[in-house]
């Protein structure tokens, strides 16, 4: 209480994030016991008879026959998205800071950071017009070269890249910004002392740079570990089709498919419960870890 009253302006500002997190985030928690029960809409989830035996949802969840199909294809996409669009940000960032020509870096920087606004809708049509097998120009200049074309977007052995590779194009500037704005709170007499003792510029990024935002890559991949069983539902839903199921096919979509289509909610809820109890593990799991090597709790 006695630092509230002193930084009571501080927990002022913080009010309105705390009730959104409320609202948002706690209250709905709420609907978790429709997992446990047999939901009906027109009952309600109060109403809804509770089912027998109270795992039963999760045991056709577990029971499916493409359940561990599903669990390797989430499993798989998160993953490689997690190094990819964890590394290349860093390595853009990285070059972007050792940038000395101002006007390239900014260019470089809006460039790269645009395609984060676009929705995953413009991104597939953007994909398709480089990689689709009959019209696509990747494909044309496939044709030209070696007299086929590649399915990319139909292809199981090609199709978790192209996922991977848009994903990382469309947000790779954006995690730029924030791997450079943790580079601006380096020291720079520590720059300058590493030249006077005769420093290149790589060992400068080696023993300065990465080290000082070393606590920023932990914090990121310690949050990005909480959704490891999201792989991406939106952008996989739009780019998806029956010939790349194998492949791509995750829990999200399928939940979405055997649970929200049909309306069974119930199914829906159990996945959802799921996964959030994953994520909950990973994240503590992760948490632990970044402790015991960096020496500090996030």
């Amino acid at each position: 209480m006695t630092r509230a009253r002193r930084y009571w302006a501080l927990y002022l500002m913080l009010l309105p994030a705390m009730a959104y997190l409320a609202v948002y985030k706690y209250a709905p928690m709420y609907g978790i016991i429709v997992a446990f029960k047999d939901y009906s809409l027109g009952e309600g989830i109060v109403a809804s008879p509770w089912i027998h035996p109270w795992y039963g949802h999760f045991s056709e969840l577990f029971g499916s026959p493409y359940f561990g199909q599903l669990l390797r294809n989430t499993f798989l996409l998160s993953i490689y998205k997690i190094v990819w669009g964890t590394t290349l940000p860093l390595v853009l960032a990285l070059i972007l800071n050792e940038c000395r020509l101002t006007w390239m870096r900014r260019w470089v920087q809006t460039l790269s950071y645009m395609p984060h606004f676009l929705s995953w809708v413009i991104i597939f049509g953007i994909t398709g017009a480089f990689l689709s097998e009959s019209s696509g120009l990747v494909n044309r200049w496939l044709e030209q070269l070696t007299g086929h074309s590649v399915g990319f977007l139909t292809s199981t052995d090609w199709f978790r890249s192209v996922l991977v590779g848009t994903e990382v194009w469309k947000d790779m500037g954006w995690g730029a910004i924030i791997y450079l704005a943790a580079m601006v709170g380096i020291d720079p007499s520590r720059y300058e002392v590493a030249r006077v003792d005769g420093a290149s510029r790589l060992r400068q990024i080696w023993h300065i740079t990465l080290p000082g935002i070393r606590n920023v890559i932990i914090l990121l991949l310690v949050l990005r570990l909480g959704h490891v069983l999201e792989a991406g539902f939106e952008q996989v839903y739009i780019f998806y089709n029956l010939q790349v199921y194998p492949v791509a096919d995750i829990l999200d979509t399928w939940v979405f498919r055997t649970g929200l289509e049909n309306l069974n909610f119930s199914l829906a809820a159990a996945a959802g419960l799921f996964k959030s109890i994953i994520g909950l593990v990973l994240i503590l799991a992760a948490n632990r870890i970044a402790k015991r090597w960096d020496g500090q709790l996030w």
